[in-house]
Protein backbone atom coordinates (compact mmCIF):
# COMPACT_ATOMS: atom_id res chain seq x y z
CA UNK A 1 0.00 0.00 0.00
CA UNK A 2 1.05 3.26 -0.67
CA UNK A 3 1.63 5.91 1.61
CA UNK A 4 0.45 9.12 0.01
CA UNK A 5 2.63 12.47 0.27
CA UNK A 6 1.08 14.76 2.76
CA UNK A 7 0.99 18.85 0.67
CA UNK A 8 1.63 21.87 3.21
CA UNK A 9 0.59 24.97 2.52
CA UNK A 10 3.93 26.95 2.72
CA UNK A 11 3.77 30.78 3.51
CA UNK A 12 6.45 32.36 2.15
CA UNK A 13 6.41 35.53 4.98
CA UNK A 14 6.82 32.76 7.44
CA UNK A 15 9.55 30.72 6.08
CA UNK A 16 11.97 34.27 6.04
CA UNK A 17 10.23 36.24 8.76
CA UNK A 18 11.73 40.17 8.05
CA UNK A 19 14.99 40.62 10.78
CA UNK A 20 15.30 43.92 11.69
CA UNK A 21 18.64 45.76 12.24
CA UNK A 22 19.36 48.88 14.21
CA UNK A 23 22.35 51.62 13.50
CA UNK A 24 23.77 54.30 15.68
CA UNK A 25 25.02 56.68 13.03
CA UNK A 26 23.45 59.60 14.70
CA UNK A 27 21.23 60.67 17.52
CA UNK A 28 17.89 60.34 15.31
CA UNK A 29 19.10 56.87 14.47
CA UNK A 30 19.87 55.95 18.33
CA UNK A 31 16.61 57.26 19.49
CA UNK A 32 14.03 55.99 16.59
CA UNK A 33 16.14 53.01 15.43
CA UNK A 34 17.40 52.83 12.08
CA UNK A 35 15.61 49.76 10.20
CA UNK A 36 17.96 47.83 7.35
CA UNK A 37 16.96 44.96 5.56
CA UNK A 38 19.33 42.21 5.23
CA UNK A 39 18.17 40.90 1.92
CA UNK A 40 16.53 42.60 -0.96
CA UNK A 41 12.66 43.60 0.09
CA UNK A 42 10.50 40.27 -0.01
CA UNK A 43 8.18 42.70 -1.92
CA UNK A 44 10.67 43.45 -4.51
CA UNK A 45 10.10 41.52 -8.00
CA UNK A 46 13.11 39.53 -8.22
CA UNK A 47 14.02 39.28 -4.81
CA UNK A 48 13.77 36.64 -1.98
CA UNK A 49 9.88 36.60 -2.46
CA UNK A 50 10.31 35.54 -5.83
CA UNK A 51 13.24 32.91 -5.13
CA UNK A 52 11.15 31.44 -2.21
CA UNK A 53 7.93 31.27 -4.37
CA UNK A 54 9.57 29.86 -7.54
CA UNK A 55 10.94 27.17 -4.89
CA UNK A 56 7.87 26.25 -3.53
CA UNK A 57 6.28 26.22 -6.87
CA UNK A 58 9.25 23.70 -8.20
CA UNK A 59 9.00 21.79 -5.30
CA UNK A 60 5.31 21.36 -5.60
CA UNK A 61 5.44 20.31 -9.21
CA UNK A 62 8.00 17.60 -8.48
CA UNK A 63 5.90 16.25 -5.49
CA UNK A 64 2.83 16.28 -7.95
CA UNK A 65 4.55 14.30 -10.56
CA UNK A 66 5.83 12.01 -7.93
CA UNK A 67 2.72 11.14 -6.73
CA UNK A 68 0.35 10.70 -10.19
CA UNK A 69 3.71 8.47 -11.45
CA UNK A 70 2.80 6.28 -7.97
CA UNK A 71 -0.80 6.56 -8.57
CA UNK A 72 0.28 4.95 -12.49
CA UNK A 73 2.27 2.48 -11.12
CA UNK A 74 -0.51 1.90 -9.11
CA UNK A 75 -2.84 0.94 -11.62
CA UNK A 76 -0.65 -0.74 -13.61
CA UNK A 77 -0.51 -3.00 -10.85
CA UNK A 78 -3.89 -3.64 -10.14
CA UNK A 79 -4.77 -1.48 -7.48
CA UNK A 80 -7.57 1.04 -8.31
CA UNK A 81 -8.18 4.62 -7.22
CA UNK A 82 -11.72 4.65 -5.21
CA UNK A 83 -14.14 8.00 -5.14
CA UNK A 84 -16.47 9.92 -7.88
CA UNK A 85 -13.31 10.47 -10.25
CA UNK A 86 -12.22 7.36 -10.09
CA UNK A 87 -13.54 6.21 -13.51
CA UNK A 88 -12.30 9.75 -15.09
CA UNK A 89 -8.91 8.52 -13.65
CA UNK A 90 -8.46 5.40 -14.57
CA UNK A 91 -9.38 6.03 -17.95
CA UNK A 92 -6.70 8.18 -18.13
CA UNK A 93 -4.35 6.07 -16.85
CA UNK A 94 -5.20 3.27 -19.46
CA UNK A 95 -5.15 6.24 -22.77
CA UNK A 96 -1.04 6.54 -20.71
CA UNK A 97 -0.94 2.79 -21.00
CA UNK A 98 -2.15 2.57 -24.50
CA UNK A 99 0.60 5.21 -25.41
CA UNK A 100 3.50 3.34 -24.13
CA UNK A 101 2.47 0.09 -25.54
CA UNK A 102 2.12 1.76 -28.60
CA UNK A 103 5.60 2.75 -28.95
CA UNK A 104 6.94 -0.34 -27.54
CA UNK A 105 5.46 -1.77 -30.53
CA UNK A 106 6.70 0.31 -33.14
CA UNK A 107 10.61 0.23 -31.16
CA UNK A 108 10.79 -3.13 -28.95
CA UNK A 109 14.71 -2.51 -27.80
CA UNK A 110 13.67 1.05 -26.31
CA UNK A 111 13.79 1.17 -22.58
CA UNK A 112 11.12 3.80 -21.13
CA UNK A 113 12.01 5.78 -18.17
CA UNK A 114 9.94 7.23 -15.84
CA UNK A 115 11.28 10.64 -17.70
CA UNK A 116 9.10 8.81 -20.50
CA UNK A 117 5.84 8.48 -17.86
CA UNK A 118 6.20 11.81 -16.58
CA UNK A 119 6.21 13.53 -20.17
CA UNK A 120 3.11 12.02 -20.66
CA UNK A 121 1.53 12.84 -17.07
CA UNK A 122 3.02 16.31 -16.88
CA UNK A 123 -0.55 17.88 -17.93
CA UNK A 124 -2.70 15.65 -15.72
CA UNK A 125 -0.20 16.48 -12.48
CA UNK A 126 -0.56 20.66 -13.24
CA UNK A 127 -4.25 20.23 -12.11
CA UNK A 128 -3.58 18.01 -8.85
CA UNK A 129 -4.24 19.59 -5.30
CA UNK A 130 -3.89 17.73 -2.13
CA UNK A 131 -6.64 17.69 0.17
CA UNK A 132 -6.59 15.58 3.55
CA UNK A 133 -8.32 12.70 2.54
CA UNK A 134 -8.20 12.99 -1.23
CA UNK A 135 -6.91 14.02 -4.23
CA UNK A 136 -8.43 16.47 -6.23
CA UNK A 137 -8.07 16.83 -10.17
CA UNK A 138 -9.05 20.38 -11.15
CA UNK A 139 -9.56 19.60 -14.85
CA UNK A 140 -12.58 21.22 -15.37
CA UNK A 141 -13.62 24.48 -12.83
CA UNK A 142 -17.27 24.44 -13.84
CA UNK A 143 -17.47 20.93 -12.51
CA UNK A 144 -15.83 21.42 -8.88
CA UNK A 145 -18.42 21.07 -6.12
CA UNK A 146 -16.41 23.38 -3.73
CA UNK A 147 -16.70 26.09 -6.47
CA UNK A 148 -20.55 25.38 -6.91
CA UNK A 149 -21.28 25.44 -3.13
CA UNK A 150 -19.29 28.83 -2.67
CA UNK A 151 -20.67 30.13 -6.25
CA UNK A 152 -17.47 30.96 -7.92
CA UNK A 153 -17.46 28.44 -10.88
CA UNK A 154 -15.00 30.44 -12.32
CA UNK A 155 -12.06 30.59 -9.92
CA UNK A 156 -8.68 28.82 -11.49
CA UNK A 157 -8.41 26.93 -8.32
CA UNK A 158 -10.34 24.59 -5.75
CA UNK A 159 -11.49 25.58 -2.45
CA UNK A 160 -10.02 22.56 -0.95
CA UNK A 161 -11.62 23.46 2.79
CA UNK A 162 -14.55 22.98 1.08
CA UNK A 163 -14.05 19.48 -0.20
CA UNK A 164 -16.66 17.13 -0.11
CA UNK A 165 -14.42 14.33 -1.72
CA UNK A 166 -17.21 11.80 -1.42
CA UNK A 167 -19.84 13.79 -4.12
CA UNK A 168 -17.30 15.62 -6.06
CA UNK A 169 -16.83 14.11 -9.60
CA UNK A 170 -13.00 15.34 -9.62
CA UNK A 171 -12.26 13.93 -6.46
CA UNK A 172 -10.57 10.45 -6.13
CA UNK A 173 -9.52 8.25 -2.98
CA UNK A 174 -6.23 6.36 -2.45
CA UNK A 175 -4.90 3.42 0.11
CA UNK A 176 -2.67 6.51 1.94
CA UNK A 177 -6.74 8.50 2.29
CA UNK A 178 -8.03 4.73 4.16
CA UNK A 179 -6.36 5.94 7.62
CA UNK A 180 -8.16 9.62 7.57
CA UNK A 181 -11.45 8.13 6.88
CA UNK A 182 -11.54 5.37 9.20
CA UNK A 183 -10.31 7.56 12.01
CA UNK A 184 -13.37 9.65 11.05
CA UNK A 185 -15.43 6.87 10.77
CA UNK A 186 -14.65 5.88 14.93
CA UNK A 187 -14.73 9.48 16.09
CA UNK A 188 -17.88 10.35 14.44
CA UNK A 189 -19.05 6.09 16.13
CA UNK A 190 -18.41 7.60 19.49
CA UNK A 191 -20.00 10.92 19.31
CA UNK A 192 -22.95 9.17 17.96
CA UNK A 193 -23.23 7.24 21.21
CA UNK A 194 -22.23 10.15 23.66
CA UNK A 195 -25.34 11.44 22.06
CA UNK A 196 -28.82 11.36 24.67
CA UNK A 197 -31.74 10.49 22.89
CA UNK A 198 -33.63 13.88 22.60
CA UNK A 199 -30.68 14.55 20.47
CA UNK A 200 -32.50 13.38 17.01
CA UNK A 201 -31.39 15.32 14.47
CA UNK A 202 -27.75 15.85 15.50
CA UNK A 203 -28.19 12.10 15.35
CA UNK A 204 -29.36 11.90 11.72
CA UNK A 205 -26.44 13.90 10.67
CA UNK A 206 -23.81 12.14 12.34
CA UNK A 207 -24.93 8.75 11.43
CA UNK A 208 -25.01 9.91 7.20
CA UNK A 209 -21.49 11.06 8.26
CA UNK A 210 -20.32 7.60 9.55
CA UNK A 211 -22.08 5.79 6.92
CA UNK A 212 -20.61 8.13 4.37
CA UNK A 213 -16.75 7.80 5.94
CA UNK A 214 -17.62 3.71 5.91
CA UNK A 215 -18.40 3.75 2.78
CA UNK A 216 -15.15 5.66 1.41
CA UNK A 217 -13.63 2.86 3.61
CA UNK A 218 -14.86 0.41 2.03
CA UNK A 219 -14.64 1.57 -1.52
CA UNK A 220 -10.89 2.13 -1.28
CA UNK A 221 -10.42 -0.89 -0.14
CA UNK A 222 -12.22 -2.58 -2.90
CA UNK A 223 -10.34 -0.63 -5.35
CA UNK A 224 -6.95 -1.58 -3.66
CA UNK A 225 -7.53 -5.46 -4.27
CA UNK A 226 -4.92 -6.14 -7.06
CA UNK A 227 -6.52 -7.65 -10.24
CA UNK A 228 -3.35 -10.03 -10.05
CA UNK A 229 -3.73 -11.95 -6.53
CA UNK A 230 -4.03 -15.62 -6.58
CA UNK A 231 -7.78 -16.30 -5.12
CA UNK A 232 -7.40 -18.18 -1.75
Amino acid sequence: MKTAATGTSVQPHALQPLRLTATHDNLGAEAFGEFQYPTPPLSRPGGAQAELLAEVNKHESDRNLQLVLDEFRNYQQGSLPAGPGARELTAFFASIDAQLDAVSASAPKTQRSDRDVLNLLAKRAKVLHLGPANYCWFTDPSRALCLKLAGTPTADRPLVGMCDSARCPQATHHPGHRPVWAEHADRTKIFIGQLGTTRKTERTRLQADYDRALRVVAEIDAASVTTDEEPS
